[in-house]
């Protein structure tokens, strides 16, 4: 069954809860988007985005990038099979389809921002001491934690080590959301480059791959 959507005292969820924890994991996490209220499919959070999971028993917040995407149905058995419908159609004539399919993807874990007294955490660019659980929400991160969490760079190295996804392409997504976050942080993003171009010195065609994917 797809996930229903959590229940607040409002009967509305927030906003930024998009997902709940399946699969954990010290390198990463995997999770389910919640259902939506309308027939429409869950939004698919884009490639080399930022997500969090709070831990409950910590306190900390864990900081993910998105590295992979799916949408599949869940009856694991028969596959999706073509309609020739469009998203009008299928919610007039199919809509118990929107039922059958459910969106997961994988996060991988680049750091976290313990809990302090003041109105900040302080972030950590390294594993936390324990992935989130199982069935713990996931949100999406705010500018403000995006911007918080990005000022040292030391992520780009963990994401030089994300094992199965096109690299390159994940550093590139994740500077290019990270630098919309900080509404176009010139320096920031150049200090970015420079960081990459030490990382990678000795491998310039990825260097040059992926800065020619992030825009000034």
């Amino acid at each position: 069954m797809r996930l229903p959507l959590p229940q607040f005292a409002t009967d509305r969820p927030r906003p930024d809860h998009i997902a709940e924890v399946i699969e954990t994991a010290t390198t990463e996490f995997v999770a389910q988007c919640l259902e939506p209220e309308d027939l429409t499919f869950p939004a698919m959070p884009p490639f080399g985005s930022w997500v969090k999971a709070h831990d409950e028993e910590s306190g900390n917040d864990i900081i993910g990038v998105i590295t992979y995407a799916t949408t599949t149905p869940i009856d694991s058995v028969h596959r999706a099979r073509a309609l020739g419908l469009s998203l009008a159609d299928l919610r007039q004539e199919q809509p118990q389809i929107f039922a059958m399919l459910k969106t997961e993807f994988r996060a991988a874990i680049v750091g976290f921002i313990a809990p302090s007294v003041g109105d900040k955490g302080k972030a950590f660019q390294y594993l936390p001491p324990r992935p989130p659980q199982i069935h713990q929400g996931v949100y999406r991160c705010t500018a403000a934690e995006v911007v918080q969490f990005t000022e040292k760079l030391d992520f780009l190295r963990s994401l030089l080590q994300v094992k199965a996804v096109p690299v390159e392409s994940l550093l590139a997504a994740a500077l290019r959301s990270a630098f919309h976050c900080r509404e176009g942080d010139r320096p920031w993003l150049i200090q970015a480059g420079r960081t990459l171009s030490i990382l990678l010195k000795d491998d310039y065609d990825s260097l040059r791959y992926i800065l020619s994917q992030v825009h000034l």
